[in-house]
């Protein structure tokens, strides 16, 4: 007989075996542990007797081909121009959440984020030019503008309680302000000849999608159909198709159908009836079926289409598409850098640009906003947690990777950045994380434990 206990199932092998993996996946370091272990791998499998085989992959080529009508792309562009498209379909999400109820609803709150990631873009790209100047490496400028929202905000929760609770936030509404930045900078910028008819036939799709929106489709699979349509007339035109899968997430509806105080009050009916209908020597089991699927029902109502798809979403991006990411786009072939390689203008263009430009242009860029009084500084945050985080936004990874590979293609540039930004990211951390810890201790005085007090006179 099958123990009714809640805790009944915890016991059978296939739960002793997913626990760990669980546990593992709630883990607020595992998303930036992951990336970390799919880089080193990359680079050493670039570097050992198979790294003609890693190269040899990427270069295989995909395609599809209908009635005349054909795709064909390597493996390395499926998953930046594909795989990616995920990720920044999630980064729309997000952004879209953050501007309707997160930081960035109002423009006191969105003020200080967004005026520190302006900084902490133009400062890190105007460092590179200044380096690199009008030569071979030119077009890289907007490699140091990125963050890497995964890898700094893992690096903070490293601090735990040393750091106030806004500062996080802070620093989650910077990262992504930079996103949307990073997204404007490769539409604009890093855009090939643009095939207006695909352009005008995406265009023409994504604003079909937003008319969907207003009379409240709500039907995950038919956004789905559309996005894939857009993403295909993107890729066409010319114009980077991860635009299209941003583009796509505004048009996902972020309001739920039924609100809290009539959900509650209508779920409690139809558990009353369920109850009803459960009770007694003579059970009713097409009456439970049709209570259970009008609370299923009910329930996705309450939920808005946006947050489920962005729930959804955080696990396979996180722990798959990202990790696939960095393996294809990491691996840096020591072995064919030319003397002096950490010397040459793009990696020091990058380093310069992510260790020096990002602090300076964040910590700037929030001096002046308040002293301008266009912003206040969070509560519990002073200047010198606004110094790490500045250099925390310097770890630039995936997106660094990204814009990287859309700057110089298969060149020789593109192995001089990814050892730049490797490098930088790196020193970036690990300065980000000192300067914290120093602050935590600071304010925590000698002998006392590292916990956060007031930091308004810092």
């Amino acid at each position: 007989m099958t123990s009714s206990h809640p805790q009944a199932g915890a016991h059978r092998p296939i739960e002793r075996v997913l626990r760990p993996l669980r546990h593992f996946a709630a883990h607020k370091l595992s998303g930036a542990g992951l990336l970390i272990l799919a880089a080193l791998a990359a680079v050493l499998w670039a570097n050992s007797p198979a790294g003609d085989l890693y190269r040899h992959l990427l270069h295989t080529k995909l395609g599809v081909s209908v009635d005349g009508w054909s795709l064909s792309k390597d493996v390395g562009h499926w998953i930046n121009d594909g795989l990616m498209g995920i990720f920044f379909f999630l980064v729309g999400l997000e952004i879209k959440r953050e501007l309707l109820t997160g930081e960035l609803s109002s423009p006191r709150k969105a003020a200080l984020p967004a005026v520190a990631a302006l900084g902490g873009m133009l400062i890190p790209a105007l460092l590179y030019a200044s380096v690199n100047g009008s030569g071979p490496g030119a077009s890289g400028w907007g490699i140091p503008m990125a963050t890497d929202i995964a890898f700094s905000l893992g690096l903070l929760a490293l601090l735990g309680d040393r750091v106030p609770g806004s500062l996080k936030v802070f620093l989650t509404a910077l990262a992504i302000v930079d996103d949307i930045g990073a997204v404007l900078v490769i539409a604009v910028f890093y855009t090939a000849d643009v095939n207006s008819t695909s352009l005008l036939f995406g265009l023409g799709v994504f604003g079909l999608s937003i008319i969907a929106n207003r009379l409240h489709v709500r039907s995950p699979v038919f956004y789905f159909i559309l996005g894939t349509l857009v993403w295909l007339a993107f890729l066409k035109s010319g114009v980077h198709a991860t635009v299209a899968a941003l583009l796509m997430a505004f048009t996902i509806p972020a309001r739920t159908v039924i609100e809290g105080p009539a959900f509650v009050a209508t779920l409690r009916q139809r558990l009353d009836a369920l109850a009803g209908a459960s009770l007694g020597t003579k059970v009713d089991p097409a009456a439970q079926a049709d209570l259970v699927e009008d609370i299923e029902v009910l329930v996705e109502k309450a939920q808005a289409p946006l947050r489920h798809l962005e729930h959804y979403l955080v696990g396979p991006v996180t722990f798959l598409v990202l990790p696939i990411f960095a393996l294809a786009n990491a691996g840096v072939s020591l072995g064919g850098m030319p003397a002096g390689a950490l010397f040459d203008r793009v990696t020091v263009g990058v380093v310069v640009g992510l260790v020096v430009g990002k602090p300076l242009g964040v910590l700037c860029f929030s001096f002046i906003a308040v002293k301008l009084r266009l912003a206040d500084l969070p509560e519990q945050v002073g200047w010198a947690h606004v110094t790490g985080v500045g250099c925390l936004a310097g770890v630039g990874f995936t997106m660094a990777l990204f814009i990287g590979q859309l700057a110089f293609g298969q060149g020789p540039a593109v192995e001089l950045a990814k050892l730049g930004i490797m490098a930088a990211s790196v020193l970036a951390g690990v300065l980000g994380l000192s300067a914290l810890w120093l602050v935590s201790r600071r304010a925590a005085g000698p002998g006392q434990p590292a916990t956060v007090r007031d930091a308004s006179s810092q």
